[in-house]
């Protein structure tokens, strides 16, 4: 009972902090995060199920409830939480011109990866929305970054283009974080509603079931550290290894 009182009031904290942040927000920038997260931005991110498609062949994920339950714990605990922390330390270091220490945060996130699928999935995404911002939205942090981790021929991953972006063009953390973290979490609802199928409504249902994980993970990640990572979402990798293999897929991992 008390985690879940705690968990409430960093909601409920958080949730004053981005009224208060929204009337500093000008419009340009969030108009800008909307095009940078929106479906129809080209980071192939349709082609992606994250280890969905495997858990939807064996069963694993049937329904809707089953649905949220895997992604919200992808959120709290697996893949989706590290997202969440490289994307609010790129931003810090960003929005502090700490170019050593983003360079490490860079290069970490391209390494952190648990499967082949999971690490092609992550270079394909950053580098393609990292190609886009560059020729519609130039960045010179951005491009710096990109010399720098071409030079070591290592990959961009999307949350720290998207961190650097976001704070680049002066959106707050605690409203870039949250909606990178709904886009990160709707395309792979899109990805269920295809493979189980499900509805359209079924799948704003389990979208609006997923707002407290979201939030919540966001609140976490908000003040945490390349201390904090990890990851308990082992049958998250198990999905992605055995899709590997799996004989009939629709998506890339």
């Amino acid at each position: 009972m008390a985690a879940v009182n705690t968990a409430i009031a960093i909601m409920k904290r958080t949730g004053t902090t981005m009224r208060n942040e929204l009337h500093h927000l000008q419009p340009l920038a969030f108009l800008r995060l909307q095009s940078w997260l929106s479906p129809i931005f080209p980071t192939g991110s349709y082609s992606y199920s994250h280890g969905l498609e495997w858990a939807v062949e064996t069963e694993h994920v049937h329904d809707r409830t089953s649905l949220v339950d895997w992604l919200a714990a992808d959120l709290r605990y697996g893949s989706g939480r590290n997202e969440a922390i490289f994307f609010s330390t790129a931003w810090s270091c960003a929005a502090d011109d700490d170019r050593a220490k983003l360079l490490e945060v860079a290069e970490l996130a391209a390494a952190f990866r648990g499967t082949a699928e999971f690490a092609l999935e992550s270079a394909q995404q950053g580098s393609a929305c990292r190609a886009t911002l560059s020729q519609v939205w130039c960045d010179p942090l951005l491009e710096w970054l990109w010399e720098a981790l071409s030079d070591r021929d290592v990959p961009s991953a999307a949350a720290v283009v998207l961190g650097i972006r976001s704070a680049q063009q002066g959106v707050p953390l605690v409203v870039a974080l949250p909606a990178f973290l709904q886009s990160y979490i709707a395309n792979l609802v899109t990805a269920g509603v295809r493979l189980i199928p499900l509805g359209q409504t079924d799948g704003q249902f389990a979208i609006a079931a997923l707002e407290d994980a979201v939030l919540a993970t966001s609140a976490f990640a908000s003040s945490a550290g390349l201390e904090d990572l990890g990851s308990a979402g082992f049958m998250v990798d198990l999905a992605s290894m055995a899709h590997e293999t799996q004989y009939t897929r629709l998506f890339r991992s």
